[in-house]
């Protein structure tokens, strides 16, 4: 299929024309996951990242490590009042979030909070579901799910077989259950709504790495929010995680090409999306 980044600005356009991304990621401990979120959206042309801290600790991290993100304390306020404060294009919930009581309430409250909203849910969010992709249904605005083989069988309740034909036949499934469009990642990611399905053919081994997965929900995310932004009606949730899969993948094959795949780390994905992107605006990044 052909892949394309989301529209460009319009020459008179300002930081809100370019998407707002609403982000819950990190925690006192995974920190950085937050951070390769913030500065993934950031470098994906997302004009206004939020990132929603649910512990005390992120609000002194992020304005140091991603100085451009706007903080919102939910330390002791309320996920549905960051949204309307934010007022974002598109949500994003999961990286380093851990498993915990809050973590459950505020997944209950993402859940229905920002009626017709896009959103992206990945990592803790997703265990969060356990056995149960069919509550994506219920959700208050589309869905997009980001899980690896792990996650996903956790969410299935089955092992998830590693072979092509095994992971196809689990992300058809996930998607059937949960109504969301699935970016089964690993070797060969697959993004499927359930009736059309897409290889990923960008990306080496070197991105089997911790925080890989952070930076794939940052572009997705951005691409989601600028997308909604611009008023992109062409493209749907597919499509946008088509092409921030397929951005991913070229953003490490050309990292691991300047640095080899054994020294690859998910700071090395964001150093290399600008690169990443202006490849595929060109024509040239279409991967193998």
């Amino acid at each position: 299929m052909d892949i394309s980044l989301p529209p460009a600005l319009a020459e008179d356009a300002h930081k809100g024309d370019a998407g707002r991304a609403l982000c819950v990621a990190g925690r006192r401990t995974m920190s950085g996951a937050a951070v390769l979120v913030a500065r993934a959206a950031q470098r994906a042309g997302a004009g206004l990242v939020t990132m929603a801290c649910i512990d005390p600790e992120l609000l002194t991290v992020l304005p140091v490590a991603a100085p451009e993100a706007v903080l919102s304390d939910l330390c002791e306020g309320s996920l549905a009042r960051a949204v309307d404060h934010a007022a974002p294009h598109a949500l994003l919930f999961g990286p380093g979030i851990a498993r915990d009581r809050r973590a459950a309430e505020l997944l209950e409250e993402w859940l229905g909070t920002g009626p017709g909203l896009v959103r992206v849910l990945d990592a803790d969010g997703l265990n969060g579901l356990e056995g149960e992709p069919e509550r994506l249904q219920a959700a208050a605005g589309p869905c997009i799910m980001t899980p690896h083989p792990g996650e996903a069988a956790r969410l299935l309740g089955r092992t998830v077989a590693r072979d092509e034909e095994g992971r196809r036949a689990a992300a058809l499934e996930l998607a059937r259950r949960s109504g969301a469009v699935v970016v089964l990642k690993g070797s060969g990611t697959l993004v499927t709504d359930g009736a059309r399905i897409h290889l990923v053919t960008t990306g080496n081994p070197g991105m089997a790495t911790a925080g890989s997965g952070d930076v794939l929900s940052g572009i997705l995310v951005a691409y989601l929010a600028r997308t909604a932004a611009v008023g992109g009606a062409a493209r749907d949730g597919f499509d946008s995680a088509v092409a921030a899969a397929h951005v991913h993948g070229l953003a490490g094959d050309l990292a691991a090409a300047r640095l080899g795949r054994r020294a690859l780390i998910a700071s090395d994905l964001v150093d290399s999306l600008p690169e990443a992107q202006t490849m595929l605006d060109a024509g040239s990044g279409s991967g193998a």
